[in-house]
């Protein structure tokens, strides 16, 4: 069994619990997860993942060949509510990578220190085999929701995905959501820095202050709703890209 030290791993502690409590807040029974930004769609094996907060509290799969470390600081427990059964999977990019692809491996094992341990995360991929949408996401954003079949709630996942567009763009991404809706609930599911996720409360938290916030928006069907009028809710905080998290809910 391989446990993973690199910062990036640690985003399935703060998604894991944060997924599951969008859908228990939608009762949803099925979830269509679209990962944005990510080449690989990694974020997409979450819910095949082991994550120990600490003491005996452990989520996920305890006999996955990647199990994740998190440290849980405050008074906020996170909650031991599974996510429900995903329907589909799909990787939203510019230009994303085949899983099955070596040469899409080798492209990001080079950015990766532990090599080993990435093929385990690449081997889930394997598996679950994710669908694979190329373009602007946010003109493909729509495509990809209509795709999610109606039994299912569409949940899109940004990993510090927001923080390479100027905030213009952010705003077009929220508006591109809210249209997806216009015909079905949509949730958001955020990991980025303060300030960055424009739906998402700072806190009174500075930007750039070292620190992301973990956020869920859901996009309510509405022909009168103004998309820029839509409010999330932050669910807790995450130093060290989710090695360390405070939990509020």
């Amino acid at each position: 069994m391989l446990r993973r030290s690199e910062d990036h791993a640690g985003r399935y502690a703060v998604l894991y619990p944060a997924i599951a409590e969008v859908a228990r807040r939608l009762d949803a029974e099925y979830l269509g997860l679209i990962d944005v930004g990510r080449p690989l769609g990694l974020n997409l094996i979450v819910d095949r993942v082991g994550i120990s907060y600490g003491g005996d509290q452990h989520l996920g799969d305890a006999s996955s060949p990647v199990q994740v470390d998190c440290s849980v600081v405050g008074d906020g427990r996170v909650p031991r509510t599974p996510p429900p059964e995903v329907d589909v999977r799909m990787i939203l990019d510019r230009a994303p990578l085949d899983v099955r692809d070596p040469g899409g491996r080798d492209r990001i094992r080079r950015a990766v220190a532990d090599g080993s341990v990435l093929d385990a995360e690449i081997d889930l991929a394997k598996v679950i085999s994710p669908e694979r949408i190329s373009g602007d996401p946010i003109s493909v954003l729509p495509e990809a929701v209509t795709s999610v079949p109606d039994r299912a709630l569409p949940v899109i996942l940004t990993t510090w995905s927001l923080s390479r567009y100027p905030p213009e763009r952010r705003r077009r991404f929220v508006h591109a959501m809210g249209e997806a809706s216009a015909a079905r609930k949509v949730a958001w599911v955020s990991v980025e820095g303060v300030g960055v996720a424009p739906t998402i409360p700072t806190l009174g938290d500075r930007p750039a202050s070292g620190h992301s916030i973990i956020g869920v928006t859901v996009f309510e069907p509405s022909a009168t709703r103004l998309h820029s009028e839509v409010a999330g809710d932050a669910l807790g905080r995450c130093w060290s890209r989710g090695k360390l998290l405070s939990w509020f809910v």
